[in-house]
């Protein structure tokens, strides 16, 4: 009797074990807390907007889990703010062992548009619960997956240098209550001019669906710093009407030198 309820113990416990220490682990040093990035966004002659990612200088509990939290300011400025008046806040809290999104939250204010969302993901059981004004709703995600802040993030934890040209990475992402594969190519190499020198880079291209905004799938354009930060120093959109520019202005806390030259 004793034997039996020994044998039934180490399983429980064994189990328990596995369950708590299924997530994956990716070691980095891309990035850390305290990392802070603002961006000035160009439309033609226009400075149109600002965006300011902030990675905290606190490690949060979210789920149980530590997590990195991020947070995205965009703002449009000036005469852009007649047409086209934007403050829009996003919050990723990423796993800090296997970068993978634990929550997520957006607060959308674009001209008379409101949209406030919650969203907790549950890698236990593969589900998330959105919270908006309309109530809550469980959906089914699958194994690891990303915000549209977290993938990003996860994408500059890869080793870029064992890909080749034209060469496709897919991250599963969940975003406006769907689940869809971020499709980024890799493009090869470059170098960016900025404002504090030039820089190697590696250029990369989002595969954009069919939409009423950006003009094709190739439209958007990001160069990554080629170097052990991996940080966006510039981004091109093609718009339907226009281009958007995107570049870095001003950087501090990274985890790593950058070899500006």
């Amino acid at each position: 009797m004793l034997g039996r309820f020994a044998l039934v113990f180490a399983v429980f416990f064994f189990s328990s074990f596995h369950t708590k220490d299924s997530y994956r682990r990716i070691p980095q040093t891309n990035f850390g807390v305290g990392e802070h990035l603002e961006y000035r966004v160009h439309y033609g002659i226009f400075n149109a907007a600002n965006a300011v990612v902030d990675v905290s200088p606190n490690v949060y509990q979210v789920n149980g889990r530590p997590c990195y939290k991020i947070n995205i300011v965009g703002t449009t400025l000036g005469a852009f703010s007649w047409f086209a008046k934007v403050r829009d806040e996003w919050q990723s809290w990423m796993d800090t062992s296997a970068i993978v999104s634990q929550k997520f939250y957006r607060n959308i204010q674009e001209n008379n548009y409101r949209k406030v969302e919650t969203t907790v993901f549950n890698h236990d059981t593969d589900d998330a619960v959105v919270t908006d004004e309309n109530g809550t709703k469980k959906f089914e995600v699958p194994n690891h997956i990303q915000d549209a802040i977290s993938s990003y993030f996860f994408l500059r934890t890869l080793d870029f240098s064992k890909l080749s040209p034209n060469e496709m990475v897919e991250v599963p992402t969940f975003f406006e209550n769907s689940v869809y594969k971020l499709k980024v190519k890799y493009r090869g190499k470059d170098v960016v001019k900025t404002k504090y020198g030039k820089i190697k880079a590696l250029r990369l291209t989002p595969i954009m669906p069919n939409n009423e905004l950006f003009k094709g799938e190739n439209s958007i354009r990001i160069w990554v710093s080629d170097d052990a930060n991996k940080v966006p120093i510039k981004v091109e959109v093609d718009l339907w009407v226009g281009a958007l520019v995107m570049e870095v202005s001003s950087y501090r806390g990274a985890r790593n030198a950058y070899n500006w030259y």
